[in-house]
């Protein structure tokens, strides 16, 4: 199953400055896996002590996944994910 992940520029870095890139998984939890896999590094960008990092966010279809079940949320072919580092300032 491919889905779409939409990288932002901060993590560009691991995709060979790849905007968009194509991975599998059932749940967000695996989907992370393959991209690891594929572009190896990202992962402990993504995940700190099994869990999301605090400060980036993660959409699947415009959901945040911390409402839909974490690294546990179902993933469907087709489906788009966009990471987001949280951004603070004033």
């Amino acid at each position: 199953m491919a889905i779409e992940v939409r990288i932002p520029t901060i993590l560009r870095t691991y995709t060979d400055g790849e905007k968009a890139v194509t991975a599998d998984g059932g749940s967000l939890g695996a989907l992370i896996d393959s991209l690891e896999a594929d572009h190896p590094g990202i992962k402990e960008r993504l995940v700190e002590n099994g869990d999301l990092r605090r400060f980036i966010n993660i959409y699947v279809n415009d959901e945040d996944v911390r409402f839909i079940g974490g690294l546990e949320a179902e993933l469907s072919d087709g489906d788009q994910v966009v990471v987001l580092p949280a951004v603070a300032g004033g």
